[in-house]
């Protein structure tokens, strides 16, 4: 009536020949991944060989050292603005008070909500406008550091709309941390006599950091390359100084090279340090 169970399995060897094996699979995603290096790498040494010029290349770099300093100066500020505010936020979505809950939520859903591009333009723009003409206050900067560092109404802008945006995303990868935090901690902690302030500072947020730190670290890399929208408000960082070389010296690649090499240079440190603090948490080791 049927087949041997010989036949069978001959019939299902001869039917996997045109089926992907693991085997297949792997040599298939080594070809591609092979191929695509060997794209990125050869337009790389195209660039490099036929379509930079090197004199240009080292007599504009200072001016690519300076905005690197003028962008660390704003990321370096903005991200414990940032991570300070943010834990604020997570905390206050977590709150049982309802006012807090709503305002911390309402807080979220604007800065997630509406691009930085915008915010940029409400603090640049539209702070200054509510006063007189000529009567703004902030109508100079401060040299701290010149010509690096000057304290103006872009810098000041820039900290703030950074700070106010990343906080928003900090804030919920915080929330999130607490929420993977098992309800039993807490009813622990509350058991021993722990007032909520302590029980929270104690036993939950030590535990909601490592679960919030892996997003929390990706959100300062994004605070990073964020900073290239600065040049819409005159700050004159890493992209601005392209626009300018560019503009005067109609090269496009030699100064690209210059803000590609000046962003890797902030932001493989930074997740350097990330994946640093996530293996000193045993993020995802589970021990």
């Amino acid at each position: 009536m049927g087949e041997t169970y010989a036949e069978e399995r001959s019939g299902e060897a001869v039917s996997d020949e045109g089926l992907l094996t693991d085997e297949r699979v792997k040599l298939v995603g080594l070809a591609v991944s092979l191929a695509f290096t060997a794209v990125i790498v050869g337009f790389i040494a195209l660039v490099l060989l036929e379509y930079v010029n090197y004199d240009l290349l080292i007599s504009v770099a200072p001016r690519f050292v300076v905005a690197f300093a003028r962008v660390l100066a704003v990321v370096l500020v903005s991200s414990v603005f940032a991570v300070t505010l943010g834990v604020l936020v997570g905390l206050g979505r977590v709150s049982r008070t309802g006012v807090t809950h709503s305002i911390a939520t309402a807080y979220v859903q604007f800065f997630r909500g509406t691009p930085l591009l915008f915010q940029l333009f409400i603090i640049y723009l539209g702070i200054p406008s509510l006063w007189p003409p000529g009567g703004f206050p902030i109508s100079r900067g401060w040299e701290l550091a010149p010509p690096v560092l000057v304290v103006d109404w872009t810098f000041i802008t820039a900290v703030v709309a950074l700070t106010l945006n990343h906080a928003a995303y900090v804030g919920e990868a915080v929330k999130g941390g607490i929420n993977a935090v098992p309800s039993g901690q807490m009813e622990a902690a509350r058991s021993l006599g722990m007032s909520y302030v302590d029980s929270m500072r104690e036993i939950i947020l030590p535990q909601a950091w490592r679960n919030a730190l892996a997003a929390i670290g990706n959100d300062q890399v994004i605070l990073v390359k964020d900073t290239s929208l600065l040049t819409v408000i005159a700050f004159p960082e890493i992209i601005t100084v392209f626009r300018e070389i560019n503009s005067n010296q109609f090269d496009a690649w030699t100064p690209i090279v210059l803000v590609a090499v000046t962003y890797l240079a902030i932001t493989l440190p930074l997740m350097r340090l990330v994946q640093y603090l996530e293996n000193r948490a045993e993020w995802g080791t589970g021990g």
